[in-house]
This record gives C-alpha cells, sequence and structure tokens, in this order.
C-alpha cells in the first residue's frame, strides 16, 4: 500500500427480502432507542450545577409545667436560638434541667466520681473526663466519693423525662428562604415562586398534594414525612434532612424550574444498636442572687434539620445534540454484527441457499493461516463447486478433507473461447482418436490403479498433492469424453490458442511438444476451474495429466509435476509463448 494509494471497504451484497426485513427492523429498534434516550435523557442540553443559599426562620410558642421548674414559656429565642451550623437549625424537644449551681465543695456520685475509703485515696487538684470538677483531697465518707470544687449541686446523671416536656415542638413552623443560581446560565430563582402573593403565604403550609410549593412546613409534618413519629423522636433527640431539589429545563418551550421537597432520618434510631442515640447539648443561664453568681443548666434534647439542596440546570447546545448523534451512529453497527452472525450460524434455510451462505461465509469470515504453502483448488466432475484445501497435505490429496466449497467463477472470455472451439467441426485425425478412446475407455500404456483412484485411469503420483482423481465417486473418467478431447487435447484448438496468444510462434521448432502439453494444461484449469485466487494453485486430477502427457509427451520423458510457484498458467503459457522455456 503506496502513500497515495486510497482504500476502502469491499461490501457483499445478499439480495434477500427476508435479512433485508431483519436489518431494517434492527436499525428501527436502534433508531427508537437512541431518540427515547435523546429525549428522556436530554442528551441535547448542555447542563449546569447549581450554587445554593439557604435561611430559615422557625416560629412556635409553648408552656410547659414541670415538677422542677414548675410552669415555664418557651418562645423561638429558647427553643431555637442556639445555631447548629450553616444550611441548619435546632429546635429544643425535651431537657433535663439543674437549677441554683453555685461554686464550692460539695461531692460526686459514684457514676462520676472517684470512690474514696480515706483522704488518701483522693488527689488534691486532679480531673479526669467523667469528673464535674476539681479534687480537693479530702473523702466524703458519706458516700464515698472524692469532694470536688465544681459548680454545685452536681447535676444528676439521669435519662431523657418521657414524656418529652415539648412535645407541643411538632405544631412549630419554619419558614424556608431558598436562593438558587446557574452562573453559566445567569439564571437566579427562589424557592418563593412569582405566582406565590403575600397573603398566600401568610396562611400556606407544605402540603405534596394541596400545596407542594409552600416553603412554610410544619415540624410535625416534615418529621412524618421523614417516615418518624415526633413523639418518639423528642424524646432524645435526632437529626432530619430537608432535601430540595431543582431540575430545571431553561428551553422556551418547556420551561420548569420549579423546588422538589422531600425527607429523611439521617441519624441511627434504634437506641438498642446505638451507643448514645438522639441528639443533645448543654447550655446554662447565669445570674446572681444577693451577690452571688449562680446558674441554671440545661442539658436539651432536639431534632436539628440539616437543608440540603441540590439540582441542575439544562438548556438545548446544538454543538451537545451533533455530539450525541455522532456518538449513536456506531449502535448502528450492531445491525452488521446481528446479521452476519445470524447467517453465518442460525439463518434458515428458507432465508438464502445453502451455497450462498456458504460462499457468503468464506467471503467475509476469510481465515488468513501462517502457512507457507498455497491452497489448493479441486475440481470433481460430479460436483458442481470447487473445493479448497487448506494447510500441509498429510495424505493423499483425494482424501483431505477440503476447508471449505467455493462457487465457480467462469471468465466471459474463456466462456466464449470453450464455445467457439466445441462449436468448430472436428479435424478427421480428432474423429479417430475420440472413437478409439470411447471404445477401449484405457490409456495406451498399461499402469496399476492406485486406491485413491474412482474412474479407473489414474497412474501413480510421486507426491501426495499430486494423488487426485477426476471424480468424488466411481463412475465414467472425464478423460474420456469428447468435450475433453475437443478442448484439451486437440492439436488445431491448442496451436489456436498459443498462436492467439503469441501470432508469431514457430509451431514447427523443436520446443511446440512442450507448449503444446503447458497448453493442454492451461486448457484444463480455464474449463473445469474458471477464474482461481492468485494465491491458490488449481490441481489437475492425474488421470487428466498422463492423458495430455501421452498425447504431448517429454522428449526426455521427465515432468515437472505440481509446481505452485506457478500458479498462474496463463502466465506460464505467456512465458512459454514467448520464450519457449518451461
Amino acid at each position: 500500500m503506496g502513500l497515495w494509494d486510497y482504500n476502502t471497504i469491499k461490501y457483499l451484497q445478499i439480495r434477500s427480502v427476508k435479512l433485508v426485513s431483519l436489518k431494517w427492523s434492527i436499525h428501527g429498534i436502534i433508531l427508537a432507542a437512541i431518540c427515547v434516550m435523546l429525549f428522556s435523557g436530554k442528551k441535547y442540553q448542555e447542563h449546569d450545577y447549581l450554587v445554593s443559599s439557604v435561611t430559615a426562620k422557625v416560629k412556635g410558642v409553648a408552656v410547659t409545667k414541670d415538677s422542677e421548674l414548675g410552669r415555664v414559656l418557651w418562645d423561638v429565642t429558647d427553643h431555637s436560638g442556639s445555631s447548629q451550623g450553616k444550611d441548619s437549625f435546632f429546635v429544643v424537644t425535651n431537657a433535663v434541667v439543674t437549677k441554683n449551681q453555685t461554686q464550692g465543695n460539695c461531692e460526686e456520685g459514684p457514676d462520676s466520681g472517684t470512690i474514696c475509703s480515706s483522704n488518701e485515696d483522693c488527689t488534691k487538684e486532679y480531673t479526669n473526663q467523667k469528673s464535674n470538677g476539681v479534687q480537693t483531697g479530702t473523702c466524703v465518707e458519706s458516700v464515698k466519693t472524692c469532694e470536688v470544687f465544681a459548680w454545685c449541686p452536681i447535676e444528676e446523671r439521669r435519662g431523657a423525662p418521657k414524656p418529652a416536656i415539648l412535645e407541643s415542638a411538632e405544631n412549630f413552623t419554619v419558614f424556608i428562604k431558598n436562593s438558587i443560581g446557574f452562573i453559566n446560565f445567569n439564571y437566579t430563582k427562589r424557592n418563593i415562586l412569582p405566582d406565590i402573593n403575600d397573603t398566600y403565604l401568610r396562611w400556606c403550609i407544605f402540603n405534596r398534594k394541596t400545596d407542594p410549593y409552600c416553603p412554610k412546613f410544619r415540624l410535625g409534618d416534615i418529621v412524618q414525612e421523614a417516615g418518624e413519629n415526633f413523639i418518639e423522636m423528642a424524646v432524645e433527640g435526632g437529626v432530619i434532612a430537608i432535601q430540595i431539589n431543582w431540575e430545571c429545563d431553561l428551553d422556551w418551550l418547556l420551561h420548569k424550574c420549579v423546588p422538589e421537597y422531600s425527607f429523611r432520618r439521617l441519624d441511627e434510631k434504634n437506641d438498642k444498636k446505638t451507643l448514645f442515640p438522639g441528639l443533645n447539648f448543654r447550655f446554662a443561664r447565669y445570674f446572681k442572687q444577693n451577690g452571688v453568681e449562680e446558674r441554671t443548666l440545661f442539658k436539651v434534647y432536639g431534632i436539628r434539620f440539616d437543608v440540603m439542596v441540590t439540582g441542575k440546570a439544562g438548556r438545548f447546545d446544538l454543538i451537545k445534540l451533533i455530539t450525541y448523534i455522532g456518538s449513536t451512529l456506531a449502535y448502528f453497527g450492531v445491525t452488521i454484527i446481528v446479521v452476519d452472525f445470524l447467517l453465518a450460524n442460525y439463518i434458515h434455510p428458507s432465508c438464502c441457499k445453502k451455497e450462498v451462505k456458504s460462499y457468503y461465509t468464506g467471503k467475509k469470515y476469510e481465515a488468513v493461516e501462517d502457512q507457507t504453502e498455497s491452497p489448493l483448488c479441486i475440481s470433481f466432475v460430479d460436483e458442481d463447486h470447487i473445493e479448497v484445501v487448506k494447510g500441509p497435505v498429510k495424505k493423499s490429496l483425494q482424501e483431505m478433507k477440503p476447508a471449505s466449497p467455493q462457487v465457480r467463477r467462469l471468465h466471459n472470455e474463456s466462456m466464449r473461447e470453450c464455445l467457439s472451439f466445441l462449436q468448430r467441426p472436428p479435424s478427421h485425425s480428432e474423429d479417430i482418436e475420440m472413437q478409439e478412446e470411447r471404445q477401449t475407455g484405457a490409456t495406451s500404456k498399461e499402469h496399476e490403479t492406485p486406491p485413491w483412484c474412482r474412474c479407473g485411469q489414474c497412474h501413480p503420483m510421486t507426491s501426495l498433492k499430486e494423488e487426485l482423481c477426476c471424480r468424488r465417486s466411481a463412475g465414467q473418467c472425464i478423460s474420456t469424453s469428447a468435450t475433453f478431447s475437443r478442448l484439451v487435447l486437440d492439436r488445431q484448438t491448442l496451436e489456436s490458442v498459443l498462436l492467439y496468444r503469441n501470432p508469431l510462434l514457430d509451431l514447427q521448432a523443436q520446443a511446440s511438444t512442450k507448449w503444446l502439453r503447458h497448453c493442454a494444461y492451461h486448457q484444463y484449469t480455464q474449463w473445469r476451474f474458471g477464474d482461481v485466487e492468485t494465491d491458490s494453485c488449481a490441481v489437475i486430477p492425474s488421470c487428466s495429466v498422463w492423458k495430455i502427457r501421452e498425447r504431448y509427451p517429454s522428449v526426455e520423458g521427465q515432468y515437472t509435476g505440481l509446481c505452485c510457484e506457478k500458479r498462474c498458467l496463463y502466465n506460464m503459457i505467456k512465458v512459454i509463448s514467448e520464450t519457449g522455456e518451461e
């Protein structure tokens, strides 16, 4: 292949209505799948991911009655004043209160203090992670724990009250404002949609069916949407995710950009399997009484709500559309793979003839083997195709299993030559020879018939490649037919072929018998094989070879035999006719 050579793909066309219907059916399925993916996945759009900001405002007031606290009012500052981080808010639902703590010396409980039996067991200024203060070095014998300097009285270690003191927090509401932007598209939007007015916003509460775009939420509804029970969750607290998803289509005809809300619990709710379940923390309120600083310690339980905003926007882009179409064109190549596979393996004979299928398979999937010997072509007179034998010949060629059958391809010029010779009246000498051959049905020399011969006219050969008969099964030999005599053996026919190739050839020369013999080989090959592959070697049956040799013998009695390096007999005849060399 040269630098300036252009190469193109060669296609094998099979004219079959059923195969064409199968091809277009597969094309239709692929096209439908591509269209579905194009529109459902919006592959024609360019996409951009959002940037977001969130603010939340909780509203609600509750009054609790506790044996320790008494009647207490909890407003927004009390139950939602503590910040828990960006894009989140916290609501108190339960509390353990330790009142009137002052700094001084007091004993600790056994669960948090150091156990002692004397002062020697207590180390002054010692503290640990479980302790509430710093040891004074004194052992309190009544409780058998070390005395500490701390906020006294020490907070009691006890579980969260049941039921929660702020169960009514489920009726609190939260107003969430979410602003988003798609920078690449220069597009901004809020979850307070343009068609929401002030009156509606004052009274609406989110409901998935009736008010799906209202930005005000009842806390009890949020927990219920997450699949939880607010009364149970309020005891020890937990974490709830409020997810806002924006899937925006910014195309003019299909424009849509509205928020979709969903809710789920983030923490582990099973307190039997989880250490330290729920969510709690401590804070204190300080005050002075009679000039002494005191405080009230609150261990509060509650629910933290994390607002998570995700989404993307898409807008038509011609480059994206062209890229998608170009990338999906490769899917149509699946049709070729499927049809070729079915044709080579599973196509029913009603779809195409066995010969066509075999021919197609041989042409489409031609095996190139690493071998030094050329494929051998065989043509039996009792079969209508050519067989090809590949690989080394380890036994008689007659008994070798062919690799694949091929359709005989006859060249138009060769057919015209054969027909013209057959239509020519035979010469007187030719009539006599034909009559003698039909009467005797044998060669002029006696010989031993080899076991691989089927016609009874073959001679023993010097190589396995030449051990070939003209027939697959027993029957009449091709060399005894009138056509063989007219096309292959007739001297006038062979001389006409030689002069056609080289008009100035001297047929009276000494080498004329050699020319006639090789011309007879050429005639037989053109007649029985037609056009063979350039890398193949056409093998003439032994009976025909010896019939030709008997008619046009070698002066020295020596013959080259099968020579595959000179597989193109047309070029051989040309060389002989021009130079007179074998």
